[in-house]
């Protein structure tokens, strides 16, 4: 059983813990960033930390089961899509981030506002909530009508290239909450003590997550800004060994192209917006893709590398249905 399919049979199972933890490897024996012995740090004062910023316990149960699509962001998706098919004299662009909008398996948004700024999302919801992220980027890229056209090669590789920056776009879109305590328990340290050097360097890669989230938050980004910007991301020349380089530079640029005629149609008052949101996507390698991992995954999958997830699920040739989706 490949380790995808591991994965959708955990989120169907709602993610419970004694699901998770069946097949889950000795803490021992899983990958660290930057490497090295776990040392100093107390199991109980981690778990001490852990407790502060664990879900109250008024939570309600059941949450992963219930996000759902505020009036305010049903209009404001609503609004973007049809900002996108009135860009006047530009029926291509306009065709175009219509198809990167609706290529979007569902709103992004309909599973990160599930609970209010303060509250602090729970260890299992937090790795729910990354999958369907993760899951969300690449089925994304699978439903836009020209990137199934691309060599299945360049698919792979363009999608193991970047896969942490459309987490990233994703984490920021959706509002992800990204508390320390939860997000560190999330990563196996509750289990396992740490040095206190290595939790300063991992809480520095926290950091620069969190503020890359936030900077692109302080934009009001829309949905069909983030739909281009994914795509500006997705159409790299970067990866190793395309097969179509130049078409795959064309559709970056068609996508640049249409992002930029979006802002100036839409945000006629911000003149430098389209730069603004351009010079975000530099900084989103900033953020460690084995952190990541290590912060969401390592409890689903172990030592499996996210990039042979990404293998899997392109090469399962079938999409993956949400649990709970049908429903909304």
């Amino acid at each position: 059983q490949c380790q995808f399919c591991r994965l959708k049979k955990c989120l169907k199972m709602g993610m419970r813990r004694e699901a998770v933890q069946r097949e889950r490897v000795p803490a021992a024996a899983l990958p660290w960033y930057p490497g090295g012995q776990f040392s100093s740090l107390t199991n109980g004062e981690l778990d001490e930390a852990v407790q502060r910023g664990r879900v109250p316990p008024s939570q309600p149960p059941g949450l992963p089961g219930q996000f759902s699509l505020t009036n305010g962001e049903s209009a404001a998706a609503a609004a973007a899509a049809a900002a996108a098919a009135g860009l006047n004299g530009h029926s291509y662009l306009s065709s175009y981030i219509s198809l990167l909008l609706r290529a979007e398996p569902y709103p992004t948004s309909r599973y990160g506002q599930c609970m209010q700024p303060n509250n602090i999302m729970g260890i299992d919801n937090i790795c729910e909530l990354a999958a369907r992220l993760l899951f969300s980027a690449v089925e994304w890229a699978r439903n836009i009508p020209f990137f199934p056209d691309l060599q299945v090669t360049d698919q792979v590789a363009l999608l193991r290239l970047v896969w942490s920056e459309l987490f990233v776009l994703n984490a920021s879109q959706c509002s992800m909450p990204l508390h320390v305590a939860p997000l560190l328990a999330a990563a196996g340290l509750h289990a396992s003590p740490m040095a206190a050097d290595r939790v300063v360097a991992f809480m520095d890669h926290i950091r620069i997550f969190q503020e890359q989230v936030e900077k692109l938050k302080a934009l009001h980004v829309d949905s069909a800004e983030y739909s281009c910007l994914k795509a500006i991301v997705l159409f790299t020349t970067d990866a190793c060994g395309l097969s179509d380089v130049s078409h795959i530079e064309s559709l970056q640029e068609k996508s640049q192209c249409a992002l930029e005629e979006y802002c100036r149609t839409q945000y006629p008052n911000q003149p430098i917006r389209f730069g603004k949101l351009l010079l975000r996507l530099p900084s989103l390698r900033t953020v460690s893709s084995q952190v990541i991992e290590q912060l969401f995954f390592v409890r689903l999958v172990g030592k499996t590398p996210i990039e042979t997830l990404i293998r899997d699920m392109l090469l399962s040739g079938s999409s993956f249905s949400w649990p709970y989706m049908n429903s909304m």
